[in-house]
């Protein structure tokens, strides 16, 4: 006597076999998407750029970074902050401590996928000090984070924002719809 449920449970078992190493059922892109001034076959070069000038206080755009209070408030400088020939997005930050202290450092951030920074000088009794030999990172802190996803770079778009649209995304005003990060109607 023939069982009616042996059929699809030996169906069911072929179908849940798992498939070779080689197949894949998913259409993978050739490669990873990455920031469109790369050009095929050519390697990033940074920039050589001069220290910028000390901040002065009427120049600093204070920004706060979601999540748990902080024991600093984060302030750029918003006049010099630019994008470099090498598509870098460079700043002045200012962490101030809430016993009035700062810690000043000279930082750029690049707009790849997972973003990364560099601090290319650190600031002391109003001068900076170049940092030598230091390397670009990957981004672990909030601030950092949020300048680079929220503040500094395109969503999705893998470039730097134009300054207005930098000032206007720390001062707390809507980017425009482009660079939103979600896709027009």
């Amino acid at each position: 006597m023939k069982h009616p449920t042996v059929a699809p449970i030996c169906l069911l078992l072929i179908l849940a076999t798992p498939t070779s190493a080689g197949e894949n059922n998913f259409a993978l892109d050739p490669e990873p998407p990455g920031p469109a001034y790369l050009e095929p076959g050519k390697a990033w070069r940074e920039a050589t750029t001069p220290l910028p000038p000390w901040p002065q206080d009427a120049d600093l755009i204070e920004f706060e970074p979601d999540g748990p209070s902080s024991a600093f408030r984060y302030f750029i400088d918003g006049r010099h902050l630019g994008v470099g020939a090498d598509q870098v997005v460079r700043y002045t930050l200012v962490a101030e401590s809430r016993n009035g202290g700062r810690n000043l450092s000279y930082e750029g951030i690049r707009c790849t996928p997972n973003g990364q920074y560099k601090v290319f000088a650190y600031g002391s009794g109003g001068q900076f000090s170049p940092l030598e030999g230091a390397d670009w990172q990957p981004i672990a802190e909030r601030y950092r984070h949020e300048l680079w996803g929220f503040h500094f770079c395109v969503p999705r778009g893998f470039k730097p924002r134009i300054k207005k649209d930098m000032i206007r995304s720390l001062t707390g005003h809507t980017a425009s719809r482009e660079l939103s990060g979600f896709q027009a109607d």
